[in-house]
């Protein structure tokens, strides 16, 4: 029996009623026996030195479970998106992306970035606790723009990474540059895309409990990407795959922010696995708008090659992309910008570098 045909059809939501009427179940409903709460102490600077860290006073303040800072990790690594195999075979060019450390050790490289973790019985006990935790930062230079970054003697952010370059790659079809298009007729712009942040009505949450018996994990998580989330947990942990489970509850909006693994994605099931008890973390509007991946921000120098008639013949772009302090979907962003410059046109020759 064949299937009814929708197109063109109003189709109804399975999901309206019980979201319209308070029966949701978003990441903040979940609660589980003997779950901690935790906040993270965040940097107000762009750029600094860590020096140190003194959390003597919050760790015995009454209902502190524990504060950890990056050296407690035991080198549990950072997060990075690398491209396929068959994508690197078949584009040329040079990648130089340092991984996105779980929270920062010596270094602040922007604003909001975490370097303690405070875990506690209630999220009021643990935010009592951020306020007794100082930190000698030595404020550094700061970079803010594409322009900035790319000067003669910026001040590197990275190690290794002179000119703030992490990745160049480029991108041809036809040639752009053939003798036959010289004569034709071109337009040159500068086009500028600003930076967007994407603002869900839920912000971004993690639970995770640990099941010693069975080596096992289970992770709640307003996340886009259950299956991305379980590989990293399960390969930065080292966990059986097999033995990882992530759910996404239902998820107050995510248009692409919530799409990649966050260090928080990792840290919570650390903690569980750490401390064998439920922990929880409910991210905050400030978070939100500070810490979460922001996009766009690219410069384009492009050139249209056309006819008189009006056909394109040719387009030459070469575009720069601020990815901020790092870089965790890897060229994921600047890749799919290339892959779609062109949109609903037909254009023979293209130059996207």
């Amino acid at each position: 029996m064949s299937s009814p045909c929708i197109v063109g059809q109003s189709v109804l939501r399975k999901e309206d009623e019980r979201l319209l009427t308070g029966r949701g179940r978003f990441i903040a409903d979940l609660r589980l026996p003997g779950m901690l709460q935790v906040a993270f102490a965040r940097s107000s600077l762009a750029h600094a030195r860590l020096r140190s860290i003194d959390a003597a006073r919050a760790r015995v303040l009454p209902g502190v479970v524990g504060v950890f800072v990056a050296a407690d990790l035991n080198a549990v690594p950072g997060t990075q998106n690398r491209q396929p195999a068959s994508w690197r075979d078949a584009v040329e060019h040079s990648f130089n992306i340092p991984d996105t450390p779980l929270m920062a050790a010596d270094k602040i490289c922007y604003v909001d970035e975490a370097y303690a973790i405070v875990v506690a019985e209630s999220r009021q006990i643990a935010e009592d606790a951020l306020e007794l935790i100082t930190a000698d930062f030595e404020p550094l230079p700061v970079v803010a723009t594409i322009d900035d970054a790319l000067q003669p003697g910026a001040t590197a952010i990275h190690a290794g990474h002179a000119n703030n370059i992490v990745a160049q790659f480029r991108m041809r079809k036809g040639n752009a540059q053939a003798d036959a298009l010289k004569t034709l007729r071109r337009i040159r712009r500068r086009f500028i895309n600003h930076r967007l942040l994407a603002a869900p009505i839920e912000c971004r949450g993690v639970v995770a409990d640990y099941d010693d018996s069975q080596d096992s994990m289970m992770i709640w998580s307003a996340t886009q990407v259950v299956h991305w989330v379980r590989r990293e947990v399960a390969k930065q942990l080292k966990l059986p795959e097999g033995g990882v489970r992530c759910v996404a509850r239902d998820v107050g909006g995510g248009f692409g922010v919530k799409g990649h693994v966050y260090p928080e994605d990792i840290l919570i099931p650390w903690l569980a696995k750490r401390l064998r008890r439920p922990v929880a973390w409910i991210e905050e509007r400030r978070e939100h708008l500070l810490n979460s991946t922001h996009a766009r921000d690219d410069v384009h120098d492009a050139e249209i090659v056309f006819d008189s008639a009006g056909r394109i013949h040719a387009v030459i772009d070469t575009f720069t992309k601020d990815s901020g302090a790092y870089t965790p979907v890897g060229i994921g962003a600047p890749s799919n910008t290339i892959s779609h410059l062109c949109g609903q046109y037909h254009v023979p020759n293209l130059k996207k570098h």
